[in-house]
């Protein structure tokens, strides 16, 4: 049998189970997840790696319609994982009932090979399943459409099985010991963020963006220090709490994730700073690496 290699974008309405769904075909957490919407904002590459074949699957932002230019930049991650992808995973939610015509359209108008994903089938019954199918069958021509649930790991080696038929023969693209084209920093910011995501409310998650301003791996210790950056110093304020108590906790929690990703002690030092109207600003995009990936 010859080896098999091809990157394999997995795109989704907000909330769908991609970065669910990545991590599990990986077995390791590379994409941050949360409850709430928006939480993937860059592309990121999970490498699955076997005897056969080299699979680079590309996590992106749930698709929205921009309101500002961080989104704007968030869906050109999108589009640019559609320009370069062998195989497109379009993933759905057996409970979505709000399935967007313009969404529809633009799938139709995708000309790689495409599978449909079904996830969250542990929620359905067999009647509302059929029913699911029987709609995205009469919308888009896919080339299969498989249920699943990226959450319990159910049929994912159907899904894998699927996925090896549509990719060409070559060589892999990334040595067969990497899981990820991120950086360490930027696994450490996002895991950080995560950790913002899941404990604030309101306008907060959607305000912070997370910089590593020092990363020092020492033969015992790992030393990072993070600058997050909100827009208003009302925001600053939240996020830091009464005497420190909210921030410290965030550390607390991120320390613990950085620990086990690493597989050492981490010491995390957090600065908090106000950058006004960030996710419109061209500069800090880029610098960010919003722009240009």
């Amino acid at each position: 049998m010859q080896f098999k290699s091809g990157f394999v974008g997995i795109i989704g309405k907000p909330n769908v189970g991609k970065s669910t769904l990545m991590n599990a075909l990986l077995g390791e957490k590379i994409s941050i997840i949360t409850p709430k919407v928006q939480t993937t904002r860059h592309r990121i590459r999970g490498i699955l790696n076997s005897a056969d074949s080299q699979i680079v699957f590309s996590d992106t932002p749930g698709i929205i319609q921009p309101r500002y230019k961080l989104q704007g930049s968030m869906m050109k991650f999108v589009n640019e994982s559609l320009q370069d992808s062998d195989l497109v995973l379009f993933v759905t939610d057996f409970n979505d009932r709000n399935e967007e015509l313009d969404l529809i359209e633009k799938l139709k108008l995708i000309q790689i090979p495409m599978l449909c994903l079904i996830n969250k089938i542990d929620e359905s019954n067999e009647e509302g399943l059929m029913k699911k199918v029987s709609f995205w069958k009469n919308q888009v021509n896919f080339k299969e459409i498989i249920p699943l649930s990226a959450l319990n790991k159910f049929n994912l080696d159907t899904l894998i099985h699927s996925i090896k038929k549509y990719l060409p023969e070559g060589k892999p693209y990334f040595d067969q010991d990497q899981v990820t084209d991120k950086s360490e920093r930027f696994i450490a910011s996002e895991i950080l963020r995560e950790k913002i995501m899941m404990r604030y409310k309101e306008e907060i998650p959607y305000s912070v963006q997370v910089e590593i301003d020092e990363f020092k791996d020492e033969e015992k210790i790992l030393r990072i220090s993070a600058l997050i950056y909100v827009m208003r110093d009302s925001q600053k304020q939240i996020l830091i709490g009464k005497a420190g108590s909210a921030i410290k906790n965030v550390g607390i929690a991120a320390r613990r994730d950085l620990e086990i990703f690493f597989g050492k002690k981490v010491f995390l030092q957090t600065f908090v700073k106000v950058k006004e109207d960030w996710r419109d600003n061209d500069r800090l995009l880029k610098e960010w690496g919003y722009e240009n990936e």
